[in-house]
């Protein structure tokens, strides 16, 4: 039997120095919705959690920590991802990160791999993410240093019984 396809989701989140609704936010907010529409039009996007469909501006803040910016996608490929990350006009927002938000001494982006179609929630992206803290990266859970084949997570139990 042939393995489902399967796409990659992303999860990163990110402490802000300040409100995102601050004067020190200004510059930051600004380039939501060109860097977010770079990110839409991506090959190999998917999918990503937005707060508002009207606003595109609007960034994902919830409840798990003051001021935490939650960015949450799926992609086609880890190719795919890499290149919108690293090779796209996102490489220049990112590499201004520390004017931005909070240095992180722990694990702050995770990624794993789910079958096409489905999309993720969450919780399930923040339980990967303290998963990725507390045992280190495996096909579940990790990052770009250190990735996992999507045949890796196919063949584990639980990607199983999500094919039954």
């Amino acid at each position: 039997m042939k393995p489902p396809a399967m796409h990659l989701a992303e999860l990163n989140i990110a402490h802000l120095r300040a409100p995102v609704d601050s004067p020190e936010m200004a510059e930051f907010v600004a380039q939501l919705e060109p860097i977010n529409a770079v990110a839409d039009t991506a090959p190999g996007f998917v999918w990503r959690l937005k707060e508002s469909e009207s606003d595109p501006t609007a960034t994902v803040v919830h409840e798990y920590g003051d001021h935490l910016l939650i960015n949450f996608s799926v992609w086609e490929s880890l190719e795919a991802l890499w290149n919108y990350t690293y090779r796209s006009e996102h490489l220049a927002v990112l590499r201004r990160r520390r004017e931005w938000f909070l240095r992180m001494m722990e694990p702050y982006m995770v990624m794993w791999w789910v079958p096409a179609g489905e999309i993720p929630t969450l919780a399930e992206g923040m339980r990967r993410l303290e998963r990725l803290k507390a045992e280190g990266p495996g096909p579940e859970a990790f990052t770009f240093k250190d990735s996992y084949a999507s045949s890796e997570a196919v063949s584990l139990p639980a990607a199983a019984e999500a094919r039954k």
